[in-house]
C-alpha cells in the first residue's frame, strides 16, 4: 500500500490483535499517570486529524477539512479546530543541548578511554585544558555555562562527580535517570521511531527498515541477567560506533546542498515472566 492510499475495508483481525497488544502497555502507562480513556480519546482524535492532513496527500491539491474528515472519521466541525491546535513536539532544552554534548563525548577520540568509552573528564579547563568538561560544553554552546549543564545533569542522574573533581558520564547515551519531561521526550521519540519503522515494513514500503529481535523463553532469572548484561554491552558498543560515524558524516554533509534526512538507530532488550506473557495473550483472545 502506498503512503497516499487508504484501505476502506474492515481492518484485518491480525492487525487488530497487533494494535491491541501495542495499546496494552500504553494504557498501563496512561492510567498510572491519571489519564483515563476520554482524555486519551481526545488526544487520539487530534493525532488522527494530523496524520490524515500530513501523511495522506491527494493528487497535488490542498488537503481540505472535508477530506481530512473523510479519512480520519472525525466530524468536519472538529477538524478545523484540531488542525489549528496540533503542536510541534520540541525537545526540552536539556535534551537538545545534552544530546549534542554527549554525542561529542562519545565520538571524539580525545574524550575516550583506551576501550573507546567516554572517559572521565576534569571539570574545569584549568585542570584538563581542552580535555575537560568545561571545554567540551563550550565547544557545543558558548552561551551556556558548563556549571549549569553539570548541575542539571547531576540532578537528572546523567553524570556524577568523583573525589578528584572529574565528571563521569553515567550512561553511554543521554538517558536521564530522573526528570519526567526528559524521559517522556525520549520515550515518545524512541518508541515512535521504532513503531514507524515497523509500520513502514508492514505497509511493504521500500526499502524495508532494519527491525530484528531475538526471542527466547524458558529461561531462568540468572540466564536473563546474563543476557541483559550481554545485550547492554553489545548495544552500547554498536550505538557508540554508529554515533562516531554519524557525527563525522553530519559534519561532512553540513555544506552539501539538498534534502536533509534524520535517522534513528536503536536496540532494545525486554524480559517478562512467562505467567505475565500468557496472561496478556489470554486477554487478547
Amino acid at each position: 500500500m502506498n503512503k497516499g492510499q487508504v484501505n476502506q475495508l474492515t481492518p484485518h483481525p491480525a492487525l487488530m490483535q497487533a494494535v491491541q497488544r501495542l495499546l496494552r502497555p500504553l494504557a498501563r502507562l496512561l492510567m498510572a499517570f491519571g489519564m483515563d480513556f476520554p482524555a486519551f480519546s481526545g488526544l487520539a482524535k487530534g493525532v488522527f486529524v494530523d496524520v490524515a492532513a500530513r501523511d495522506f496527500p491527494s493528487d497535488g491539491t490542498a488537503i481540505t477539512d472535508s477530506r481530512v474528515s473523510l479519512l480520519s472519521g472525525v466530524h468536519r466541525r472538529e477538524v478545523k479546530r484540531l488542525r489549528a491546535e496540533m503542536q510541534q513536539h520540541l525537545p526540552p532544552l536539556t535534551v537538545s543541548l545534552g544530546a549534542q554534548i554527549v554525542a561529542r563525548w562519545c565520538a571524539e577520540g580525545r574524550y575516550l578511554d583506551p576501550r573507546r568509552r567516554p572517559a572521565p573528564l576534569p571539570r574545569l579547563a584549568s585542570q584538563g585544558g581542552e580535555i575537560s568538561f568545561e571545554h567540551l560544553v563550550a565547544g557545543v554552546n558558548k552561551d551556556i555555562r558548563p556549571r549549569a549543564v553539570l548541575d542539571e545533569w547531576l540532578r537528572l542522574g546523567v553524570a556524577r562527580l568523583d573525589e578528584e573533581d572529574r565528571v563521569h558520564l553515567s550512561e553511554a547515551a543521554f538517558v536521564p535517570a530522573k526528570g519526567l519531561e526528559e524521559k517522556a521526550f525520549y520515550f515518545g521519540k524512541n518508541v515512535g521511531d521504532h513503531l514507524s519503522a515497523g509500520v513502514h515494513n508492514l505497509l511493504d514500503q521500500q526499502p524495508p527498515f532494519l527491525e530484528r529481535c531475538v526471542y527466547y523463553d524458558g529461561l531462568s532469572e540468572t540466564s536473563v541477567e546474563t543476557l541483559r548484561a550481554l545485550s547492554r554491552e553489545l548495544a552500547v558498543t554498536a550505538l557508540q560506533e554508529v554515533n562516531r560515524q554519524a557525527l563525522a558524516l553530519q559534519q561532512n554533509d553540513a555544506e552539501r546542498i539538498g534534502s536533509k534526512v534524520r535517522i534513528t538507530f536503536g536496540t532494545y532488550f525486554y524480559a517478562e515472566t512467562e505467567n505475565m506473557a500468557r496472561k496478556d495473550a489470554e486477554t487478547e483472545r
